[in-house]
C-alpha cells in the first residue's frame, strides 16, 4: 500500500507530527495530488554533497513542476476551477523557491518521506525485517516519545501553576497596597475632630486587622505555591536529565559508534533526523522550563517572602543551565567524517551539524566553524581542559565555513567541501611505531549565543582518528591502523587509546566486515576461511575454529611483525587479497568460482579424487595479492601442478577469465563445474584493426597443445613485444617459425633458449607462425636447459606499427614434463 494512503489514516499525535512536516516550503496539497509520482522517484539515489548531482535534482524539480501543471490543466468544472488556480500557484511557488537550489527540494522530500514512513510503521506496529533488535529499538523509541509527552504535560502544568502564582501574587500586591493606603489614612486621622476620628479609627482598624490577617495567610499561601512550583521543577529537571541521558549518552553515542564501524565497512549509521527531532524537543522543553524558573525568580524578587524558595530557584537555574549547555555542546557533531586515511595535498570534505540550531534560533546569526588538525597528545590535553596555546599539527586550507540553515529540513550545518592538508607536523614516535601508526584528529570548533546573548557557548568536536600519509604506498599500513582503532575503540576512551591485544573472534568480525565492504560482496568469510586465516596468523595446524576462540591477537602480530618465513605482515597479505578481488575478480568471487583461502597441501587434498583437468583458484602464499591455479593432471612425473601466481598487474593486461579460456587442459572448476559454463560469459574476444586497404590478421589458438598462430597478409609489418614474469631470464635471439619480418623487443632479449635456474621443461606456447595455415603444426619448440621447470606464464603483445591499429595480447605458458 502507498505510504500516503496509510499516512492519511494516522490519528492523534502521529497525525499532528505528519501535518507539521508540511508548510510553505512544501504544501501538503502537492503531496496529496502527486503522491504516486513523488513515491516513484529515486530521491535517495542523489548524493546531496556531490555538486555533480545537481543536474539530477534539477530534473526532479522540473518533473515535479510539470506534473503539477499537468494536474492543474486536467481540473474541470466549478470545483476544479479553484483547485486549478491553487495548483498553478503552488507550481510557481515551488519553482521560485527551489529554482536556484534544487538540492534543497530533494533534501526536503527525503526528509518528509522518511518521517512519513516512520510514523506509518510505528502506527501499524509492523515487525521490521531486522527482527527482534529493531523491535526492541522501536519499543525504546516509543518509551522516549512517551516520556516527551509526559514532559510536555508536566511543563504545561507548571506553566498553568506559574500563571496562577503570578495572578495570586498580583492580587496580593494590590491588597498590600490597599493595606498601605489604610496605613496612610491612619496618619491623617489627627486632622479630624475627636468624635469623627474615633469612629473612623475604629472602622480603619477593623479593615486593617482583617486585611493584615488576609495578607499573612495569603503570604503563606504564596510561599507554599512557590515551594510547590520549585519542587515540581525539580522533578521535571530530574526527568529531563534522565531523558537527555537516554538520548545523548545512549542513542547519540550508539549513532556515533555505528558511524565509526561504518568506517570499517559496517552498515550505514543511519539518518540523524530522529535524533534531531528528539534533541529539538529537549531544547524546547528545557528552554520553556528555564524561562519558567527565571520568571519565578523574578516574582520572588518582586515580592520577597522569607523562606527557602530563593535558594531552591537559584539551584534550579544553575541546574537547567548545565542541562542546556550539555545539550548544545553534545549535539554539535560531525555528520560526515573526513577520510580517516588522509593524504597531504589532496582535497577532502566533511560536514558538521548542530542538532538544536533551528530550535534555539542560532541560524539567525549563523556561526562560523573552524577546522584544525591536532595530534593525539593535543587531543588528550583538550579533553582535560588543558591549554594547548591554540597549537595545531598541520595546516589545512579552506578550513573555515559558515553554518547554513536549510529551512525545508530544519537543519543547521557547515559543509567543508574543499579542505586540503597542506603540511603535517609529526611528533616523536615511540619504539617501533611507524608514521602510519601515528593518529591525528580534526578539531571543529565554533562559538555562538542563544536567547539574545543570554548564554554564550563555545562548542568543539573531534573527528574520528585520522592517519596522515604522503604517498600511496603508505595507504595499506595506514588502513590497518584505522581498522584496528574503529573496531576496538571503547566508549569514553582517552584519545585514542585502543587495546594492544584482542580476542581472535573479535578480529574475525572486523575482518569479515571490512572484507565484504571492500569487495562489495554479500559473500563474506566462511568458517573455513577463518580457520585458514587463523592457521596463517598463528602458524598453527588446527582445523577447528573453536580452538582459536580464546586466542588473543596483538597489534604487532596483526601488522608489525612479518609472518613466519615471509617478508610481509598478516594484514598486508589480507589487504592484498581484498585489493585483487575488488579490482579484478569480484564477479568470480561472487559466483563462487574462487575458493581462495586454501594452502597448497589443502588444494592437493581437495583435488586428489577429482578427474584430470579439475582445477581451483587459491590465494598465493608467496606473493601479496597473487592468485594461483592448482590443477590435477596425472603424468609420469607428478599429479598436481601449480601455476606461478597472477597479480593485479597481470590482470590489468589480460583478465582471469581470458587466461583460463586459453588453457584447454583446465576443464572443470572445483568441485565439478565445466570451466566454460562458469567463465565463458566473461571471455573477451581479441581483435586487431587493419589499416585502410589491408586485410586484418587472423588469430588462432591451437586446441592442443596451446600454441599461438598469427597469419597476417604479407604486406603487414607488426611489432611484437614480449612481456614475462620475473625472475625468468631470457638469452639469445628469438626465432620466428617461418622467418616472417617480425621486429621483436622487450626489457630482456627473448630467446629460444629459456634458462631458469633449477628448472627444465618444454615451452608449448612458443612460436609465431607468420605464413603457414592457421591451426597448422608448430615447427619449433623451445627447450629449457635446467631440471624441474615450474609452470610460469606471460603474454605476447602484438603491437601494429600503425597508430590507428589496436594492440593484441596473447598468453603463453611453460608446461613442465
Amino acid at each position: 500500500m502507498a505510504v500516503w494512503i496509510q499516512a492519511q489514516q494516522l490519528q492523534g499525535e502521529a497525525l499532528r507530527q505528519m501535518q507539521a512536516l508540511y508548510g510553505q516550503h512544501f504544501p501538503i496539497e502537492v503531496r496529496h495530488y502527486l503522491s504516486q509520482w513523488i513515491e516513484s522517484q529515486a530521491w535517495d539515489s542523489i548524493d546531496l554533497d556531490n555538486p555533480q548531482e545537481n543536474v539530477k535534482a534539477t530534473q526532479l524539480l522540473e518533473g515535479l513542476i510539470q506534473e503539477l501543471q499537468k494536474k492543474a490543466d486536467h481540473q474541470v468544472g466549478e470545483d476544479g476551477f479553484l483547485l486549478k488556480i491553487k495548483l498553478g500557484h503552488y507550481a510557481t511557488q515551488l519553482q521560485n523557491t527551489y529554482d536556484r537550489c534544487p538540492m534543497e527540494l530533494v533534501r526536503c522530500i527525503r526528509h518528509i518521506l522518511y518521517h512519513e514512513q516512520r510514523l506509518v510503521r510505528e502506527a501499524n506496529n509492523s515487525p521490521s525485517p531486522a527482527g527482534s533488535l529493531v523491535d526492541a529499538m522501536s519499543q525504546k523509541h516509543l518509551q522516549i516519545n512517551q516520556t516527551f509527552e509526559e514532559l510536555r504535560l508536566i511543563t504545561q502544568d507548571s506553566e498553568n501553576e506559574l500563571k496562577k502564582l503570578q495572578q495570586t501574587q498580583e492580587y496580593f500586591i494590590i491588597q498590600y497596597q490597599e493595606n498601605m493606603r489604610l496605613q496612610a489614612q491612619f496618619s491623617q486621622l489627627s486632622q479630624l475632630g475627636p468624635q469623627e476620628r474615633l469612629s473612623r479609627e475604629t472602622t480603619l482598624q477593623q479593615k486593617k486587622a482583617s486585611l493584615e490577617a488576609w495578607l499573612h495567610r495569603e503570604a503563606q499561601t504564596l510561599q507554599q505555591y512557590r515551594v510547590e512550583l520549585a519542587e515540581k521543577h525539580q522533578k521535571t529537571l530530574q526527568l529531563l536529565r534522565k531523558q537527555q541521558t537516554t538520548i545523548l549518552d545512549d542513542e547519540l553515542i550508539q549513532w556515533k559508534r555505528r558511524q565509526q564501524l561504518a568506517g570499517n565497512g559496517g552498515p550505514p549509521e543511519g539518518t540523524l533526523d530522529v535524533l534531531q527531532t528528539w534533541c529539538e524537543k529537549l531544547a524546547e522543553i528545557i528552554w520553556q522550563n528555564r524561562q519558567q524558573i527565571r520568571r519565578a525568580e523574578h516574582l520572588c524578587q518582586q515580592l520577597p517572602i522569607p523562606g527557602p524558595v530563593q535558594e531552591m530557584l537559584s539551584e534550579l537555574d544553575g541546574t537547567i543551565t548545565d542541562i542546556i549547555s550539555a545539550l548544545v555542546t553534545s549535539t554539535f557533531i560531525i555528520e560526515k567524517q573526513p577520510p580517516q586515511v588522509l593524504k597531504t595535498q589532496t582535497k577532502f570534505a566533511a560536514t558538521v551539524r548542530l542538532l538544536v540550531g533551528g530550535k534555539l534560533n542560532v541560524h539567525m546569526n549563523p556561526p562560523q566553524v573552524k577546522a584544525t588538525i591536532i595530534s593525539e597528545q593535543q587531543a588528550k590535553a583538550l579533553l582535560k581542559n588543558e591549554s594547548t596555546h591554540n597549537e595545531s599539527s598541520g595546516e589545512i586550507l579552506n578550513n573555515c565555513c559558515v553554518m547554513e540553515y536549510h529551512q525545508a529540513t530544519g537543519t543547521l550545518s557547515a559543509h567543508f567541501r574543499n579542505m586540503s592538508l597542506k603540511r603535517i607536523k609529526r611528533s616523536d614516535r615511540r619504539g617501533a611505531e611507524s608514521v602510519t601508526e601515528e593518529k591525528f584528529t580534526i578539531l571543529f570548533e565554533s562559538q555562538f549565543s542563544v536567547g539574545g546573548n543570554e548564554l554564550v557557548f563555545q562548542v568543539k568536536t573531534l573527528s574520528l582518528p585520522v592517519v596522515v600519509i604522503v604517498h600511496g604506498s603508505q595507504d595499506n599500513n595506514a588502513t590497518a591502523t584505522v581498522l584496528w582503532d574503529n573496531a576496538f575503540a571503547e566508549p569514553g576512551r582517552v584519545p585514542f587509546a585502543v587495546p594492544d591485544k584482542v580476542q581472535w573472534p573479535q578480529l574475525c568480525e572486523a575482518l569479515n566486515m571490512k572484507f565484504k565492504a571492500e569487495v562489495q560482496s554479500s559473500r563474506g568469510l566462511t568458517k573455513e576461511n577463518l580457520v585458514f586465516l587463523a592457521q596463517k596468523l598463528f602458524n598453527s595446524s588446527s582445523s577447528h575454529l573453536e580452538d582459536y576462540s580464546s586466542t588473543t591477537v596483538s597489534w604487532s602480530q596483526f601488522n608489525r611483525e612479518n609472518l613466519p618465513g615471509r617478508n610481509y605482515t598478516f594484514w598486508q597479505w589480507f589487504d592484498g587479497v581484498m585489493e585483487v578481488l575488488k579490482k579484478h575478480l569480484k564477479p568470480h568471487w561472487n559466483d563462487g568460482a574462487i575458493l581462495g583461502f586454501v594452502n597448497k597441501q589443502q588444494a592437493h587434498d581437495l583435488l586428489i579424487n577429482k578427474p584430470d583437468g579439475t582445477f581451483l583458484l587459491r590465494f598465493s602464499d608467496s606473493e601479496i595479492g597473487g592468485i594461483t591455479i592448482a590443477w590435477k593432471f596425472d603424468s609420469s612425473e607428478r599429479m598436481f601442478w601449480n601455476l606461478m601466481p597472477f597479480t593485479t598487474r597481470d590482470f590489468s593486461i589480460r583478465s582471469l577469465a581470458d587466461r583460463l579460456g586459453d588453457l584447454s587442459y583446465l576443464i572443470y572448476v572445483f568441485p565439478d563445474r565445466p570451466k566454460d559454463e562458469v567463465f565463458s560469459k566473461y571471455y573477451t574476444p581479441v581483435l586487431c584493426e587493419s589499416t585502410p586497404g589491408s586485410a586484418a590478421p587472423f588469430l588462432h589458438l591451437c586446441p592442443s597443445p596451446p600454441c599461438i598462430h598469427l597469419a597476417p597478409m604479407p604486406s603487414w609489418n607488426l611489432k611484437v613485444t614480449l612481456t614475462w614474469r620475473t625472475p625468468w631470464t631470457w638469452r639469445g635471439t628469438w626465432r620466428s617459425c617461418c622467418g616472417a619480418p617480425w621486429t621483436v623487443s622487450g626489457s630482456r632479449t627473448p630467446s629460444p633458449d629459456v634458462r631458469v635456474p633449477g628448472a627444465s621443461g618444454t615451452v608449448l606456447c612458443s612460436c609465431l607462425c607468420a605464413g603457414g595455415a592457421a591451426g597448422g603444426p608448430c615447427p619449433a619448440d623451445l627447450l629449457c636447459a635446467a631440471p624441474k621447470c615450474r609452470l610460469a606464464s606471460g603474454s605476447l603483445v602484438f603491437k601494429p606499427l600503425y597508430k590507428r591499429q589496436r594492440i593484441c595480447r596473447m598468453v603463453f605458458l611453460y608446461v613442465p614434463f
